[in-house]
């Protein structure tokens, strides 16, 4: 289902459309996404960014417009099946608080019924820097906001997922951890070959860590471009003011 060949795009969005009463929230909004590749959604927020992203694992679906996994229409799959297939880290990271961290990482490969689920939970604790042995009987709560969003990343992982998709991972956290956190990130991601779609609000954020960065605002993409692309030739009025609120561009 997430498995690609070369000319597949790993994920597609085709003329999405998505409406919440009054407010589009997805305009036509049409995006492919190559195996391997990390693309930041950058925007504003009710720029449409989350939606787009969770329209790829049926957390939203949209009203019209075609959504594509490994080029399969999600419409066709199950969606709890697929949510099981594609990895997600939550804004808030979404740790269970009654489960220790072994348990919390090894959520996805027990309800796939994995073989060996806790050596999965492991080595994905091991993969973002955490000593299993040391971390995985805590408590949520005993660990810091760095460590929980390192072991949100891990269990996205741990069921060793094509996609994982990402909503603000790192927003809440202070700017030290956030960098170290996006740079494990980043070398991780390549490190694995994982097709990735980050959120972020931060331009920096997504001009350091993406293949491609997608600007949206009011439910449409104003630029689909590489950081260099972006930053040389802003396509739109709106993408140069955003660089030059960024502090990007003069």
């Amino acid at each position: 289902m997430t498995g690609t060949d070369s000319g597949t795009p790993a994920l597609r969005a085709d003329r999405l459309h998505k409406s919440y009463g009054e407010v589009h929230a997805l305009a036509g909004v049409s995006l492919a996404v190559a195996p391997g590749e990390l693309v930041a959604l950058i925007g504003e927020s009710g720029s449409g960014k989350t939606t787009l992203l969770r329209s790829w694992n049926r957390l939203t679906d949209p009203d019209a417009g075609r959504v594509e996994v490994g080029g399969a229409d999600v419409t066709t799959l199950d969606p709890i099946d697929l949510r099981r297939h594609v990895g997600y880290v939550p804004q808030a990271g979404g740790l269970l608080p009654h489960w220790r961290v072994l348990r919390n990482v090894a959520l996805v490969p027990w309800l796939r019924e994995m073989p060996d689920r806790l050596a999965l939970a492991r080595r994905a604790l091991d993969l973002v820097g955490l000593d299993p042995a040391r971390f995985g009987e805590r408590w949520p709560h005993e660990l810091s906001g760095g460590q929980r969003q390192r072991i949100a990343v891990a269990r996205a992982l741990a069921a060793e997922p094509a996609v994982i998709l990402l909503d603000e991972p790192f927003g809440a956290l202070d700017a030290i951890t956030r960098a170290e956190l996006q740079t494990a990130f980043q070398d991780l991601q390549r490190r694995l070959g994982v097709t990735a779609v980050l959120v972020t609000h931060d331009l920096h954020e997504a001009l350091s860590l993406a293949d491609r960065v997608a600007v949206m605002h009011a439910g449409r993409i104003e630029q689909i471009a590489t950081p260099a692309e972006l930053v040389a030739e802003p396509a739109t009025p709106y993408v140069a003011e955003l660089l030059v609120r960024a502090r990007v561009a003069s």
